[in-house]
């Protein structure tokens, strides 16, 4: 699973991030991921893969994020831009290194045999 780790931050996070306003959970995925990765996803590969729910990781206790997962095929050359310091590929291996929305992620897709 290709993961990104943000300036100042201890832990690994899938790529993404929040909609602006007036934009569909497809397009805010489009511009993060541009704006991180600097790849540009094919609209027409996306799938959605699940909602996911748990614990904010850094914030106060019962403070929760939600996650609109989504897979497809891009173009370009992944490189960290933006607020990215660190990518990487992670596998169900490396849990203890990522959040526990993202764990939820990594147990659905080891589910499916999505996941090594």
């Amino acid at each position: 699973m290709l993961s990104t780790r943000t300036y100042g931050k201890d832990k690994y996070y899938i790529p993404g991030g929040k909609r602006e306003l007036g934009e569909t959970d497809v397009q805010a995925l489009c511009r993060e991921i541009n704006e991180e990765l600097s790849i540009n996803l094919t609209n027409d590969t996306l799938q959605l893969v699940g909602v996911f729910q748990a614990q904010a990781h850094g914030h106060p206790e019962g403070t929760m994020v939600q996650m609109t997962c989504y897979m497809a095929e891009y173009t370009g050359e992944i490189s960290a831009a933006s607020e990215i310091e660190e990518i990487t590929w992670l596998n169900y291996g490396d849990k203890d290194k990522i959040s526990e929305v993202d764990k939820l992620i990594f147990d659905f897709l080891k589910e499916k045999d999505l996941l090594s």
